[in-house]
């Protein structure tokens, strides 16, 4: 669940969290051409593709709905192409989606229809799979949470939607302290996902309390071991200050922007809570993205709590601001956990019901609405 942190910020004491927390892809790689997953008069097969008396079909050329061209097929592996994320036709994408929560805490809010519901009803082209690792997730049952991502990763592909494996660290900060589980678990599920072209890689949620070098340093020896399997995977580094580009910790994205991670297909994470970060963290990222490759692999309606007020407004800007800088995000979450971050009304996963605006809180129906509104 979320946790409160204290932290300094230009020399004043501020409360900060971390959490964890899928997205449309560009106008210009979709447009109006992004069919969503579903049924359409449109897919079913013309009059004159049927079968007459004077001519039968065989059997197997009767015709059935062409299947739906998903973000997946259309966009196929990606990869980092100067400051943004490419796909196979070296065309800039956007992938515009939701995060789980920690999968320990909404253990019931992933079966099929739910997805179902993110991929064809949301239309969104992104999972966030948020594995933490303490707080009785991955170190509790390393082999079990293990085969949860890759089932999610499964699930993601089925629907054509892209997947970010989320190492989702917060309690300790400094990530050198989870190093060799962050091998252990990169290695194998890197192997099994290798041959796959959805999967992208978070190797450090929020690290916090650490310098940026620190965060450099155990990018480097974790990236190599996903690399040693999947030699052209995306991989997503946290930043600095919860991955606020250091803004929370007092710092900027200087320090990131002057000593990158030197391996290529790298990204860096940015995290805000539009209740709670405004202009001052817009105009960082702002300034980051004409350097970096800037992902916001989580970003909430709220305050930094992950609760709290749902501030429209200020959520409405920063999407328009991503969009124009064509930077992907993941919303956190997809997930009926009572607060008001979440996008599912309290009780919705123990139900069969994932479908259309009844379900969803109000950061839920804004959400959806901006995804499907493509």
């Amino acid at each position: 669940m979320r946790r409160w942190r204290l932290i300094a910020a230009a020399g004043a004491t501020v409360l900060a969290v971390s959490t964890a927390t899928v997205v449309a892809l560009t106008s210009m790689t979709f447009g109006s051409t992004a069919a969503p997953i579903v049924s359409t008069p449109a897919s079913r097969p013309p009059a004159s593709a049927r079968p007459t008396s004077a001519s039968p079909a065989p059997p197997s050329s009767r015709s059935t709905a062409a299947a739906p061209r998903t973000p997946l097929a259309i966009n196929g592996k990606l990869h980092v192409c100067g400051v943004h994320l490419c796909n196979q036709h070296n065309k800039t994408v956007q992938l515009r989606g939701a995060s789980t929560h920690g999968l320990q805490y909404a253990p019931n809010c992933y079966p099929s229809a739910a997805l179902d519901a993110l991929a064809r009803d949301w239309h969104a082209d992104l999972l966030r799979i948020a594995m933490y690792v303490q707080e009785g997730g991955y170190e509790t049952d390393p082999a079990g949470f293990t085969a949860k991502v890759n089932t999610l990763v499964d699930k993601a592909e089925a629907r054509g939607m892209y997947a970010i494996v989320d190492f989702h660290i917060l309690n300790p900060g400094d990530p050198a302290f989870n190093l060799e589980r962050a091998k252990t678990f990169f290695a194998a599920v890197a192997k099994r996902n290798a041959s796959k072209k959805n999967v992208l890689y978070e190797v450090a949620n929020e690290p916090n309390g650490v310098s940026w070098a620190a965060i450099r340093a155990y990018a480097q020896k974790v990236v190599p071991v996903i690399r040693a399997q999947d030699p052209d995977a995306v991989v997503i580094v946290g930043t600095r200050g919860f991955s606020s580009l250091g803004i929370a910790e007092g710092s900027n994205a200087s320090e990131t922007i002057a000593d990158p991670v030197k391996l290529p297909n790298i990204m860096y994470a940015f995290h805000f809570y539009a209740a709670s970060h405004k202009d001052n963290y817009r105009a960082e990222l702002t300034r980051a993205a004409a350097k970096l490759p800037m992902f916001v692999t989580e970003f909430g309606t709220v305050t930094f709590t992950g609760n709290g007020t749902f501030d429209a407004a200020s959520t409405t800007t920063w999407l328009d601001l991503l969009d124009r800088l064509k930077v992907s995000y993941a919303n956190w979450t997809f997930s009926d956990i009572d607060e008001s971050s979440a996008a599912l009304k309290p009780g919705t996963c123990a139900g069969s019901k994932f479908t259309g605006t009844g379900v969803l809180t109000a950061s839920g129906k804004l959400i959806r609405a901006r995804l499907r509104a493509r």
